[in-house]
């Protein structure tokens, strides 16, 4: 009987540690450095998960956009060189080849550098969890880019509380070998008529405003790219042509290229990739360098 009752207060302690160890959820995973130059955050395992083969392209390729791209290489290259760096939001058209060059610039730097320089990338829906990802960071052995792409809020969204923070406020600030870029459609971050309401209705509307606007002036630069003229979206598809040796005649490829962006509405780098993407399957060529 005594044995009966053991094993049923052994059971019962067995089923309440199994239901703790589901609250406590899983452990910390253990994050290797070494297995790649870049990776992805995911804050439920406290986990990096490396990223082998990363989608970018060449720092070259990139056209249009060569004075900001020079300033993002030179603020990256200070940073990997343990020097002073400041966090940068990239801001302005769509499809102008933001985000392409934030991981273009990490590769490129990396590589002229030889230093041990990391990317990691955020989801828009992860910054809340950006103070647990500053713990990991900090005790990194080598400089960390922080990066979140098509960055914005909406109305009654709080998480960029988490970011302000990040960037710069709190009592321990940023780590020194953290720095956070970020892509946006937005100069502010938050929607215009959000913060022409804010004003409209605060009791003191300069303090509303106020409170939206720090959050972008945390970032140190503001990069800002603005729609291409013909000129630029041309150069686009030939240097995109040159690089993957996407042979015919040039006159006919600019004729055919400005047709597809006018069915578009629009002229940017994503529009003249999406053009060489359906040039080159035409002509039965990979595009792998």
């Amino acid at each position: 009987m005594q044995d009966e009752q053991t094993q049923a207060i052994l059971k019962e302690i067995a089923g309440l540690r199994a239901a703790l160890e589901r609250l406590a959820g899983p452990p910390p995973a253990i994050n290797d450095w070494d297995a790649a130059g870049c990776f992805v955050w995911v804050p439920s395992r406290q986990y990096l998960q490396p990223v082998p083969r990363p989608n970018r392209v060449d720092l070259g390729l990139i056209r249009g956009v060569d004075h900001v791209r020079d300033i993002l290489a030179d603020n990256t290259l200070r940073f990997a060189k343990g020097l002073p760096a400041n966090n940068v939001l990239l801001w302005g058209a769509r499809g102008m080849g933001k985000s392409s060059l934030v991981k273009a610039v990490h590769a490129s730097t990396a590589q002229e550098t030889g230093a041990p320089l990391k990317l990691v990338e955020v989801h828009r829906e992860d910054i809340a969890t950006l103070p647990a990802l500053m713990e990991i960071l900090k005790a990194a052995p080598m400089p960390v880019i922080v990066f979140c792409d098509d960055l914005s809020f909406d109305h009654d969204d709080t998480s960029y509380k988490s970011l302000k923070a990040a960037l710069d406020g709190g009592v321990e600030g940023r780590p020194d070998n953290v720095i956070l870029y970020a892509t946006s459609n937005r100069r502010h971050l938050l929607p215009r008529d959000m913060m022409e309401n804010e004003q409209s209705t605060a009791i003191n509307p300069s303090e509303a405003v106020e409170e939206k606007v720090s959050l972008s002036d945390r970032f140190g630069l503001w990069l800002g790219f603005y729609k291409c003229s013909q000129n630029d979206y041309l150069g686009m598809i030939d240097s995109y042509a040159d690089y993957f040796d996407l042979e015919g005649d040039r006159a006919q490829i600019h004729a055919e290229a400005l047709e597809w962006a006018t069915t578009r509405g629009s002229r940017s780098g994503r529009v003249a990739w999406q053009f060489i993407q359906d040039l080159a399957g035409r002509l039965g060529k990979p595009l792998a360098k």
